[in-house]
C-alpha cells in the first residue's frame, strides 16, 4: 500500500503529515506512519489543535493541572500546543538526524491574529515559540503578508528556522524568497551559521481553484468552465519555476558556498475539496524534486492506494502552465483579485480557527474544574 508513497519520496518529494494531536502521540500513531507511510515532518495550524482538543481525552491530566494553576486561556493554548510539537518533535527526531536537518521537522504558528501587525510583534511571539519548544527540528509558521514579511527576514536573521505560510500568489512568492535571501545573509552578517537555519515556503494550491472554479462558473461560458480544476496546478507549477529562476541567481550562489540550506517549496492545503476532481491531483500533479508535500491523512491513504506517482509533472509543464493563465485572463478572471481574496480569508480562518482554539481550551478547563 505505501509503494506509491515511496515512489513520491523517490522523486524528492518530502512527504509530511497535516494533522496533530495529542491521542496520535500517545498511541504511537505518528511513530507508525514515519515507519510504514514514509511520513517525514508534521505541519499544524490552529483549526487542528481545536479539533484535536474537541475529541477523547489525551487532554484532560494537562488541563487539570493547569485549572490548579489557575493560569489564563492564552497561557494555556500555549502550553497545550507547544506540549504537543515537543512530543512531535522528539518523535521526528531520528528522521531530522538522519536527513542531516532537511527533514524529520514540526511546524507550529504564531498567533495569526499578528498577520497585519507590527513585525516587532511577530517576531516576538517567534521568539517565544522558539523558546517553548527548544528543538532544533521546529519550525516557526509566519505568513507571508505584506506585515509578515519584515518578520520572516528577522527572525531568520536571529537564526529562527521559518516555516513561511499562506502564500497564494507568484509576486508575493518572488517577495518571500527575497525576504529569505535577506534574512540569511543578515544571519550571515551577524556570524551565524546559515547551515543551521532551515526555511520551507507553504505555497497554498486548492483553495486557488476552490475560488476560481467560483467565478468559471459565474461567468458560465464553455471556454470558462473548460478550465475549472486547472488554475491551482498551473498557478503551482509557475511558483516552482520561479523559484528555480531564483536559486540560479547571484545571491543564492553566494549563500550557498556560505553553506546554507534552499528554502524549498512546501505544497500546502492538498487535500481536494471538489468531490469531481481526483482526491489525489495536488499530490500527482505537482511531483518535482527538492519540494516538501504536507498532506490531511485522508490524503495520504489516497495516494498511498491509487495514486498516480509517474516521474516529473511540475518542470516539463511551464509552457502549459503559462498558457492556462493566459486563458483565465481571457475568460474574465483578475488574477490579482482572486490573491487577494484568498489572503484575505486565509487569514480570516486562521483567526477565527485560533479564536475557536481559545473558546475550546477555555470550555475544557472548565469542564476539568
Amino acid at each position: 500500500m505505501s509503494e506509491n508513497l515511496k515512489r513520491l519520496t523517490e522523486q524528492g518529494v518530502s512527504i509530511w503529515l497535516d494533522d496533530i494531536s495529542r491521542e496520535r502521540l500517545r498511541t504511537g500513531d505518528l511513530q507508525s506512519l514515519i515507519r510504514d507511510k514514509h511520513v517525514a515532518g508534521v505541519t499544524s495550524n490552529p483549526t487542528i489543535f481545536a479539533s484535536a482538543l474537541s475529541k477523547g481525552d489525551a487532554y484532560d491530566p494537562q488541563l487539570r493541572d493547569l485549572v490548579v494553576r489557575g493560569v489564563d486561556v492564552g497561557e494555556a493554548v500555549r502550553a497545550i500546543t507547544t506540549f504537543d510539537i515537543r512530543w512531535a518533535a522528539d518523535v521526528l527526531r531520528p528522521v531530522f538526524e538522519a536527513t542531516g536537518g532537511v527533514d524529520g521537522r514540526v511546524s507550529i504558528e504564531v498567533d495569526p491574529r499578528l498577520a497585519n501587525e507590527s513585525a516587532e510583534k511577530t517576531v516576538a511571539e517567534a521568539r517565544a515559540l522558539w523558546w517553548l519548544v527548544d528543538r532544533p527540528n521546529v519550525f516557526i509558521k509566519i505568513p507571508a503578508t505584506l506585515a509578515g514579511l519584515p518578520a520572516i527576514t528577522q527572525a531568520l536573521a536571529e537564526g529562527i528556522s521559518v516555516n513561511v505560510t499562506l502564500i497564494f500568489s507568484l509576486e508575493r512568492y518572488r517577495a518571500v524568497l527575497d525576504a529569505w535571501l535577506t534574512g540569511l545573509e543578515q544571519a550571515r552578517a551577524n556570524g551565524l551559521d546559515v547551515s543551521t537555519i532551515e526555511s520551507v515556503a507553504s505555497f497554498f494550491v486548492s483553495r486557488f481553484d476552490t475560488e476560481v472554479d467560483k467565478r468559471l462558473e459565474k461567468i458560465g461560458t464553455p471556454e470558462a468552465l473548460e478550465l475549472k480544476g486547472k488554475a491551482a496546478v498551473a498557478n503551482a507549477r509557475l511558483a516552482y519555476a520561479a523559484y528555480e529562476e531564483v536559486m540560479s541567481g547571484p545571491r543564492w550562489q553566494a549563500l550557498r558556498a556560505a553553506g546554507a540550506r534552499p528554502q524549498r517549496p512546501l505544497w500546502a492545503s492538498t487535500g481536494v475539496k471538489n468531490p469531481e476532481y481526483p482526491d489525489t491531483l495536488y499530490v500527482d500533479q505537482l511531483v518535482t524534486s527538492g519540494t516538501v508535500n504536507t498532506m490531511p491523512e485522508k490524503t495520504l491513504d489516497a495516494v498511498a492506494d491509487h495514486g498516480n506517482i509517474d516521474g516529473d509533472t511540475v518542470r516539463p509543464h511551464y509552457e502549459q502552465a503559462w498558457n492556462t493563465m493566459a486563458a483565465l485572463k481571457q475568460a474574465g478572471i483578475d488574477y490579482d483579485d482572486v490573491v487577494r481574496a484568498l489572503e484575505d480569508e486565509g487569514v480570516e480562518k486562521f483567526v477565527t480557527s485560533w479564536n475557536e482554539l481559545l473558546g475550546t481550551v477555555e470550555s475544557e478547563l472548565g469542564k476539568a474544574s
